[in-house]
């Protein structure tokens, strides 16, 4: 009987102490990460007047929160640092799969489009003129790739370069390094490194920056279109909050006294504003890293055909409830 009522009273401790949290959670500062696809102070010039006008709507102090890989920011939403962040597809995944985090929203692009894409360039006078010729010359070449969490710097062209041609990338070159997308974009015009990888959103914005390192490179790859970057919440995040967020980020650019100036802002973002989006956005990705890992078993001569074939079953059953889903 004392156990229970022990047991009782700590139960009911844990619910009075979460209700407090909660409700200090909704006046506390907000944490909104950014992956480093860039400079921390370019991302910062970039969406810094966004945060202040969502600061205004939610009536707390916004801060940027940045971190040196994606892991970083990841990791910061799974242990509550971070309650809002702007991801790739693939670190959105990671960040709904370990860090208690859910997709509300992505970007539309200044287009109205609603994808971008993994490139591939070269130096501009690169003898290197197509995909086939950069594998050809692999082995003489260094090779730029993005952060392991990213979708277009990574896992897209780790899927349909490298994977779907039975390549190991890393034995494949001479050198390879992994950097942010602007950085290769910079180290490929420069010469420092004879091909890269990087997204074409990043190449957009230092097209219209630095027309002049633009004009330096040449693409030589285009994947398949890729869901625009989605922006991801922590589920615990106060259920107000959140409406005043989503609210915050479906009206900007389009309604509103300072519409003008929302949409300058979002033009340099190459922006045309924001839609609202689930988990759902997620599954195409979901779909090519289960693929990948397909390929990488076919592969795999350490295994023995028993081992293969569980491991290929329960990849099948994965993809087969994705389906379903």
């Amino acid at each position: 009987m004392f156990k229970k009522i022990i047991s009782a009273a700590l139960m009911a401790f844990a619910v009075l102490a979460g209700g407090a949290a909660h409700a200090q959670d909704a006046g506390k500062p907000i944490n909104f990460g950014f992956i480093s696809t860039e400079s921390s102070q370019n991302l910062k010039d970039q969406w810094q007047p966004i945060l202040d006008a969502l600061s205004q709507k939610l009536g707390v102090k916004v801060n940027a929160f940045f971190a040196s890989d994606y892991a970083g920011i990841i990791e910061g939403m799974r242990f509550g640092k971070v309650q809002v962040a702007w991801f790739g597809n693939e670190s959105a995944m990671q960040a709904v799969d370990r860090s208690n985090g859910e997709v509300f929203a992505h970007k539309v692009n200044a287009d109205g489009s609603q994808g971008y894409y993994s490139l591939v360039g070269v130096p501009k006078d690169s003898p290197v003129k197509s995909l086939d010729d950069l594998l050809k010359s692999a082995k003489s070449m260094s090779f730029g790739m993005g952060d392991p969490n990213s979708t277009s710097g990574f896992l897209v062209p780790s899927y349909y370069i490298f994977a779907k041609n039975n390549i190991d990338a890393k034995s494949a070159f001479k050198a390879v390094r992994v950097t942010n997308h602007e950085a290769n974009i910079l180290a490929v015009a420069n010469k420092q490194i004879d091909a890269a990888v990087f997204a074409s959103d990043t190449m957009d914005r230092i097209t219209a920056r630095q027309p002049e390192v633009a004009e330096k490179v040449r693409i030589v790859w285009k994947s398949p279109l890729i869901a625009s970057d989605p922006l991801v919440w922590r589920k615990d995040v106060p259920e107000a909050t959140k409406a005043k967020i989503k609210e915050f980020f479906m009206a900007y650019g389009t309604t509103g006294p300072n519409v003008a100036q929302e949409q300058a802002q979002l033009m340099k973002l190459g922006l045309k504003g924001f839609a609202a989006s689930n988990d759902a956005q997620l599954k195409p990705i979901r779909q090519l890293n289960l693929f990948k890992d397909k390929t990488k078993v076919e592969a795999d001569a350490s295994l023995n055909a028993d081992e293969k074939k569980a491991k290929l079953e329960v990849i099948e059953r994965k993809l087969t409830d994705l389906e379903k889903a």
